[in-house]
């Protein structure tokens, strides 16, 4: 029987029931092949209960860097019957199957073209250990142990970890280490080695290992934010609690103990939204973590927030839709109910990062873009960034950089006779002067209603008082344009009538899709958005191709619906890749959507394009 033979690049997939114990061993497991030098891809892929149903954990092992998904499975290590069957199907035609051997299972069980390995770590731990619990937390690291034989992980590696693990609990990390080795001598006596094996290198460097939404909260605490109201959702409320460790770390007061923060877990999504946009008007910088159901709970806020133009910073880490949708499964489904979140004409700036390290960053200016904009920003993650840990740069931090608190009006600059007129354009950028409340005594005072006004903050229902207002807050718009993250440009080696825009998570799988594509000889010019609204170089883009692949997570197309919306484009020259079934985009899915595309095209009738 061929066998798949493969060093520093194939992909372990843990299939496992929530509850088991079984995360902190697959997650020891990547950790190992990462302190080996080589780079590893993990995704944890787990139910929306505590307990009972099934749970994978996805490990790319990938000397050459891809940090996105690559799509199929080496090797399956199946722990969990209820799940035999899709497990096994998943397994490349040469792959590995590990399982537990302890009860027999028919020849027609298995596959004819994978690789078995059987081992009965039910009746080893059984015989080990008299603890139910422990019979079952262990079966895990035994595992660990068997694999490390098959592909050559250093043992040491692995007891290091137990070391930082269990520090002060040397209870705990003897078991585990007589754990690891029972399953290595299991494996070492009976077990043949296997195609698959991890071989040192240096490959890491300086990276970072760490979720998403533990550098955004990071992010936030750089960036200034004092304030945090939130309410528990999957997958954002880490974002909180992360939120809350960073300020006991570093905003509390060593002298005297005081906190200079405030963070309030509120009754519901709306209230949280409400606590915010109170502390943006009060000058505060706060910040809210949500995802799709709370964003639609807060748009009435949120419309508030952007009409009064106060400043408020929103973290939603999409999850699958409609409705409260899949809430451990990630998708890109959030874009429109974001940019036009509320009942009226209303624009919303939002910020896409690829990567926990544009997390951290974009975390910070978003707090800077909605204080010198008066106005709400969105951070748009997902569940992929945010709950999975990925290898990044080390954060950055510009020595001495100043918040950017955009227009806010003195007392001094009040009493030297400046006018105050709360919502007029003074300087051409659509951005009014505001004041902080009780700046001064008797002057800039006002009152925050989401409701027409005249550029002096007075009570209107005039119609060209109103005009002026909402085609003010356009031009703040298009002056977002020039503020926010500027797109990110991979041009072809060779020079393509093909383009293709992406955003967010997909752009790990989207980088080694585009190297695939070169080498069988389709070359596109790509373009990562970065930020909404789009600056003037996306139209450009778009009109200096035949046709550009739209890259996106979520079933209706709702990135290539902004771009038709906002820049006037044929709908024809943007062509739809769509991926939406909860797991990450990976390349082979890219590849494949893409390749046939083109082929289509290839025979279509030339079409001329004429430019909006």
């Amino acid at each position: 029987m061929n066998r798949i033979e493969a060093v520093n690049d194939f992909v372990v997939k843990f299939a496992n029931v929530n509850g088991s114990g079984s995360a902190s061993a697959n997650e020891l497991f990547a950790k190992a092949v990462l302190r080996m030098g080589v780079p590893v891809a993990p995704r944890n892929i787990f139910p929306s209960n505590i307990q009972g149903l099934p749970t994978w954990y996805e490990v790319r092992v990938t000397e050459a860097g891809w940090l996105g998904r690559r799509g199929g499975i080496d090797m399956m290590v199946a722990m969990n019957p209820q799940t035999w069957a899709q497990d096994l199907a998943e397994v490349e035609p040469g792959g590995y199957l590990f399982y537990d051997s302890t009860r027999p299972m028919p020849e027609s069980a298995f596959r004819r073209d994978i690789n078995v390995i059987a081992m009965p770590v039910t009746a080893i731990c059984n015989a080990t250990y008299e603890d139910p619990r422990q019979r079952t937390l262990f079966k895990n690291i035994m595992v660990l142990g068997a694999l490390s034989v098959l592909m050559d992980i250093d043992p040491a590696v692995i007891e290091q970890l137990f070391g930082e693990q269990y520090r002060g609990k040397e209870r705990l990390l003897e078991s585990n280490v007589r754990a690891l080795q029972s399953g290595r001598s299991f494996a070492k006596d009976h077990l043949q080695g296997i195609g698959l094996r991890v071989r040192r290198a240096d490959k890491v460097g300086d990276r970072i290992f760490v979720e998403g939404n533990a550098a955004a909260a990071l992010g936030c605490v750089y960036g200034g934010a004092t304030v945090c109201a939130w309410y528990p959702i999957t997958p954002s409320s880490s974002v909180a609690e992360a939120f809350e460790k960073y300020c006991q770390k570093f905003r509390v007061d060593p002298a005297t103990g005081e906190r200079n923060y405030a963070i309030v877990q509120a009754e519901d999504e709306i209230a949280s939204i409400g606590m915010v946009t109170g502390a943006g008007w009060n000058g505060a910088r706060a910040f809210t973590a949500t995802s799709g159901p709370g964003v639609s709970l807060m748009t009435e806020f949120i419309g508030l927030a952007y009409f009064a133009e106060i400043p408020v910073t929103i973290i939603n880490v999409q999850r699958g839709g409609p409705s409260t949708g899949m809430p451990t499964r990630t998708q890109q489904a959030d874009l429109v109910s974001c940019a036009y979140a509320s009942h009226g004409d209303t624009k919303h700036i939002l910020l896409l990062p690829q990567d926990p390290g544009e997390c951290f960053s974009m975390a910070a200016d978003a707090l800077d873009l909605a204080d010198r904009l008066q106005t709400p920003v969105f951070l748009m993650t997902d569940l992929d960034i945010g709950m999975n840990q990925r290898l990044c740069e080390p954060f950055q931090w510009q020595a001495g950089r100043e918040y950017d608190r955009g227009k806010v009006m003195t007392a001094e600059q009040l009493d030297a006779g400046k006018e105050f007129a709360r919502y007029k354009d003074v300087d051409g950028d659509g951005i009014p002067w505001r004041t902080v409340p009780g700046t001064h005594a008797s002057k800039g005072s006002y009152f925050t209603r989401g409701t027409t006004r005249n550029p002096q903050a007075q009570y209107s229902e005039a119609g060209p008082d109103y005009l002026y207002n909402v085609h003010r807050l356009l031009k703040k718009f298009d002056t977002a344009a020039t503020l926010v993250p500027q797109p990110v440009v991979r041009a072809a080696a060779r020079k393509s009538r093909l383009g293709v825009l992406y955003f967010g998570s997909t752009a790990p799988a989207m980088d080694e899709a585009l190297t695939t594509l070169a080498g069988a000889g389709i070359h596109l010019d790509a373009m990562r958005l970065r930020a909404f609204p789009f600056p003037p170089s996306v139209a450009e883009f778009i009109a200096n191709h035949d046709h550009v692949f739209v890259v996106e997570q979520n079933r209706d197309a709702q990135m290539r619906s902004m771009l038709i919306n906002e820049l006037d484009t044929d709908p024809a020259w943007l062509i739809k890749v769509l991926h939406y079934d909860g797991t990450p985009i990976t390349a082979r899915f890219i590849t494949q959507a893409i390749t046939e595309h083109v082929h289509a095209l290839a025979v279509a009738p030339r079409r001329e394009k004429i430019s909006p």
